[in-house]
């Protein structure tokens, strides 16, 4: 089929998720395939990654081909950039963000029973995972932080409901959360 051709050309060249909007637009001939149609050729295109090293994940902004999990870490050598590396405290203070948004700095900083760095949220934010929703309506109206869509995008997740449940998480030393793959810091004395 022409349209999955095209749609896995466009995947394989995107910088990022592509939804099924997008997708549509670039039927052959110039008018836009069905919504239907392109959501058949996704079907044959994640049938075709079938038993292959690459996937097509979709994630909460669309779709992309990835490698499947069994082969990352083998491969992430081969990667001109190396992945950034975050304290476990910017980790801690991300999934406190994820679980239980929304949350002040002041919540944050009651979980974790410590105060936060001046950067620690200026990272999340400036990497795209975390963005302000509001302010509480409270003295000095605190900023309310939430995950965003690129959050989701990163970890392969379509929603915050596909988060590992928290009782899963027991092993705080545990650098594997589920399926999701985080790189850790160790902690400065």
């Amino acid at each position: 089929m022409e349209l999955a051709r095209i749609i896995e050309a466009a995947l394989l060249v995107a910088s990022e998720p592509l939804d099924v909007e997008r997708l549509r637009g670039l039927a052959p001939g110039g008018q836009g395939a069905s919504r239907e149609d392109v959501l058949r050729a996704i079907d044959e295109l994640t049938l075709e990654c079938a038993g292959r090293a690459i996937e097509l994940a979709h994630t909460a902004s669309g779709y992309r081909y990835q490698v499947r999990a069994a082969y990352a870490d083998t491969v992430a050598a081969l990667l001109a950039e190396r992945a950034p590396r975050y304290s476990r405290a910017i980790l801690e203070t991300l999934a406190i963000i994820a679980y239980r948004q929304p949350v002040t700095r002041a919540d944050i900083e009651d979980i974790r029973g410590v105060s936060l760095g001046s950067g620690m949220i200026k990272t999340l934010v400036d990497r795209g995972w975390v963005r302000v929703l509001g302010h509480r309506e409270v003295p000095g109206r605190p900023a309310v932080f939430g995950t965003t869509k690129a959050f989701l995008d990163y970890f392969g997740l379509r929603g915050l409901g596909e988060l590992p449940a928290l009782a899963d998480l027991a092993n705080p030393d545990d650098e594997r959360i589920g399926d999701l793959q985080l790189s850790v810091l160790p902690e400065a004395d």
